[in-house]
């Protein structure tokens, strides 16, 4: 049996992400959560795309693809992951049981050297690949807080995110199998992209926010505020 940590976890490393306009009609649907709705502009909605390092000085290290989809529930913003994977069977299976993330496992090379590519096991060649060229770091360390809606045991679950990072300018050149799991992205274009350097992240609730936001109480993402959200190491 693989062990993972409670949650919530803390994180550190590095993010490179980029923002696609998809046809709402074209997004994969069936991890959708009940009552969660994707945004939609013009008949578009906003896709975030993100190969995550995950260094050394959290609770796990590992990589990751990420891609999530803007969204709400009611009138509050929630975006949803709609597909992950990550090479770390204990990562994989944390996310799926605290909180509806539907990880899955992949080989990964080339982050660390800016080419990244992630490919699914028996695939003949990577379901995802990129260029990433860094740019010009920009002063200051934001703090970013948000919320997941994800679907868990067939119910809604919503986990909030809180991290303090570097931001870097990115120029992202992505490549998709049009014929994987990942097709819906094939041949488009980022509209932003952008580097999240050193990051320290705090992933989820504690067990007693977890208990009063399940009653219907207001677990504050700011009681999450921890000394983790620091400088990264």
């Amino acid at each position: 049996m693989t062990s993972y940590p409670p949650e919530p976890w803390t994180l550190v490393g590095r993010m490179d992400v980029s923002t696609f306009l998809v046809p709402t009609a074209d997004l994969p649907t069936a991890t959708w959560p009940d009552g969660w709705r994707p945004f939609v502009l013009a008949g578009r909605t906003p896709v975030g795309a993100a190969w995550v390092d995950y260094a050394e000085g959290g609770v796990l290290s590992y990589h990751e693809l990420l891609v999530a989809v803007a969204g709400r529930v009611g009138p509050r913003v929630r975006p949803h992951i709609v597909r992950i994977w990550v090479d770390s069977p204990a990562s994989r299976d944390g996310g799926r049981a605290l909180w509806g993330i539907p990880k899955g496992l992949a080989t990964f090379e080339g982050l660390a050297a800016g080419r990244p590519s992630m490919t699914l096991e028996g695939a003949a060649r990577p379901a995802a690949s990129a260029v990433l060229r860094r740019g010009t770091r920009l002063p200051g360390r934001p703090r970013v807080g948000f919320t997941l809606a994800q679907d868990l045991d067939g119910g809604l679950i919503e986990s909030p995110v809180v991290s303090r990072n570097g931001l870097g300018l990115l120029r992202a050149d992505w490549t998709f199998d049009a014929d994987g799991p990942l097709g819906f992205l094939a041949g488009r274009r980022p509209v932003l992209s952008t580097t999240l350097h050193d990051f320290a992240m705090l992933f989820g609730m504690t067990p007693h926010d977890r208990a009063i936001h399940q009653r219907g109480g207001h677990a504050g993402v700011q009681r999450q505020e921890s000394p983790h959200l620091g400088a990264a190491r």
